[in-house]
């Protein structure tokens, strides 16, 4: 079995070059969370990937910070957004349990495509809770394995035990 960060190390390229599925739905997640944003803004978002929907959200917000285990993914969301001009991303590579924020305090927490590949999905919204402002939001959305039609809930386990699939 691979490790998470080995595992999306490798993965990073061909992730970055896969489309995404569901474009519309994509989108339309991508303005319902800017409808919540203002311009004076501070944001985190953990598991980020290759920083597509931090380099969305960037131009109406004041600052992202913007993380994941993956170094590789970090590498390609990096150039993505020197590529696009988008200067108020930090991209930072961790967890939510191994990030110094240093008291820093958030108006949105971002956990998009994430709390199905975390072992303890409560003592992750504990920390979301505490890394936010007073008043600010935690926007997630994330597959649901016990939604997942029976093949794969009985293929995943396979596929991590050969490294095609996170742990």
């Amino acid at each position: 079995m691979k490790k998470p960060k080995e595992f999306w190390d490798k993965a990073a390229p061909r992730y970055a070059r896969s489309p995404v599925r569901d474009e519309p739905t994509y989108q339309r997640k991508l303005a319902v969370t800017q409808g919540y944003f203002r311009p004076d803004w501070q944001v985190l978002e953990f598991g980020c990937g290759t920083g597509s929907t931090a380099i969305h959200h960037a131009p109406h917000i004041q600052h992202i910070l913007a993380t994941d285990i993956s170094g590789r993914m970090l590498e390609i969301a990096e150039q993505k957004a020197r590529d696009a001009g988008i200067t108020n991303i930090r991209f930072q590579q961790g967890t939510l349990d191994s990030l110094d924020l240093a008291g820093e305090r958030f108006d949105a927490v971002l956990g998009l495509n994430i709390l199905h590949l975390l072992e303890d999905v409560e003592a992750t919204v504990c920390r979301v809770r505490d890394a936010l402002k007073p008043g600010g939001i935690f926007v997630s959305s994330s597959a649901l394995i016990a939604d997942l039609k029976l093949h794969w809930r009985l293929l995943i386990p396979t596929m991590q035990r050969l490294g095609l699939a996170p742990t």
